[in-house]
């Protein structure tokens, strides 16, 4: 498989890299639709060698030493910081993210390895009470076996690291399917850290591929668990497939995340996270501000201030230009947000900024005037689309906020913390901020969402424990009891 990149670190592991047995499919720029390199597709067969694979290695695995699997994760975060060039220009080309996005998602991928790299050493079990005489009753963690993780292609490099990592860490064996619009920095990446570090051959696999692979994935009997970060509809689907299996299914969904700007608010910052929270990465981010709910004493000259913002910034290739947005994944999703703006438009809101595009280039757009009823408010758009609706008093700010199924990210801009807080209490959401942007997460937080952006699941520190493990009773005996049979 040739790679058009120069030859490097990465190109070079692409030339012999076999995610599967099916024909090559071209992976290609966003930004240009240049060539990128040909990825051999993944079957359903394929999928069941590599999870049978993944079982049979799992097991020495989970019994090799904690100093061991700690080495190998440190070895993998070293290996990503020396690699981070040639990284980047990876991710800014296949996932048309602007240069401050790629090292965000760099920063993000170095310290989800590292951070699991501590979890060997931490305590994985507890004494307990026992209420029988000289029994010794312990409970602990144990690998839960085989984890089948499904990411997507927004920010494929964190999102495949923040399971993997984690999950083999804690003497699970992986089976990953990243997006098939981003194989290389979805699974090539992590697939040649992990082996470049010294993971013992089997742990690790990689398919590449459509719905058949992802559906081969969530039903084969040696995968324990499903770690599934996508669309909701789709997050619906692999639910199905897995509760009829029993199965553990971890789900990170969508959002339609509500901006709170309240008429004490410090403008100026409110409308620079406001459109650094709808506009980042083109809006393709899950915790990308969906709804901008702005007081009415302050809608107009917030929305001066973010059509402002939205006016200066430029849109082209990140891979070869200083730009602040780039394309659109695909003809599919540009489609699906022009269409989301123009109904809304025809149903009552106004174009206030944008609302164009060039290919798959949209332009940065402000709607003003958005009621509750329109689609601009009432889905996740996932383009660079901020929708303004305004509201009087905090109790109706609150219901705006909560009139969303979603319920995974909101932030609160007031210049009165306890006002804040106060806020935040009652809105729905599993992860709030005030005073800063939607776009925030750290490896150490229990990442995750409420409603239909997710099962309660959570992603980072400890819950990763949660997460890639479960729980096991042990009792121990000198002198085995008596029994009345």
């Amino acid at each position: 498989m040739a790679a058009i990149a120069p030859t490097t670190w990465l190109s070079s592991f692409l030339e012999d890299w076999r995610p599967g047995t099916g024909a090559p499919v071209a992976d290609t720029e966003p930004a240009t639709g240049i060539h990128l390199a040909s990825i051999p597709q993944s079957t359903p067969d394929d999928v069941a060698r590599a999870a049978a694979a993944a079982a049979a290695a799992q097991p020495a695995w989970a019994e090799t030493n904690y100093q061991e699997r700690a080495r190998v994760l440190r070895r993998v975060a070293d290996l990503f910081d020396a690699h981070r060039a040639e990284f980047g220009d990876w991710t800014m080309r296949e996932t048309a993210a602007v240069r401050s996005k790629m090292k965000h998602e760099q920063n993000f991928a170095y310290f989800e390895a590292l951070n699991a790299s501590t979890m060997p050493s931490q305590a994985y079990g507890s004494l307990m009470p026992s209420a029988e005489r000289g029994r010794l009753s312990m409970v602990r963690r144990v690998p839960i076996g085989v984890v089948g993780a499904i990411t997507p292609w927004n920010s494929p490099t964190v999102l495949g690291m923040r399971v993997v990592a984690p999950a083999l860490a804690l003497g699970n064996a992986v089976v990953l399917k990243p997006d098939p619009q981003t194989p290389v920095t979805g699974g090539a990446i992590i697939a040649a850290l992990f082996a470049e570090a010294g993971l013992p051959e089997g742990l690790l696999q990689i398919v590449v591929g459509g719905a058949d692979v992802g559906e081969a994935l969530v039903t084969d009997p040696n995968v324990a668990m499903v770690s599934f970060t996508g669309s909701t509809a789709t997050g619906r689907r692999v639910a199905q497939l897995a509760g009829g299996l029993l199965k553990k299914v971890s789900l990170e969904l969508g959002g339609n995340n509500p901006f709170v700007v309240l008429d004490d608010a410090d403008l100026d910052a409110a409308a620079s996270a406001g459109a650094f929270s709808s506009f980042q990465h083109q809006g393709q981010i899950c915790m990308t501000a969906g709804r901008h709910l702005i007081h009415r004493k302050v809608a107009d000259a917030y929305l001066e201030k973010l059509v402002a913002k939205a006016r200066r910034l430029k849109l082209g290739d990140p891979y070869r230009e200083d730009v602040q947005l780039g394309p659109i994944v695909n003809e599919r999703q540009l489609a699906r947000v022009d269409g989301i703006v123009q109904r809304s438009i025809a149903g009552g809101a106004t174009l206030a900024e944008g609302g164009t595009h060039d290919g798959l280039y949209y332009r940065p757009t402000v709607l003003a005037d958005v009621t509750a009823d329109l689609p601009a408010f009432t889905d996740e758009i996932f383009g660079p689309v901020a929708p303004v609706t305004t509201f009087e008093t905090d109790d109706e700010a609150i219901a705006l906020a909560n009139a969303s199924d979603y319920g995974l990210v909101a932030a609160i801009y007031t210049r009165s913390i306890s006002r804040g807080l106060a806020i935040a209490n009652r809105i729905r959401s599993g992860m709030i901020h005030v005073n800063d942007g939607t776009l925030n997460d750290e490896a150490v937080i229990p990442f995750g969402g409420m409603g239909i952006s997710g099962n309660g699941s959570r992603f980072g520190g400890s819950a990763n424990f949660d997460e890639f493990t479960e729980w096991q009773w042990v009792t121990l005996r000198d002198e085995p009891p008596s029994f009345p049979f």
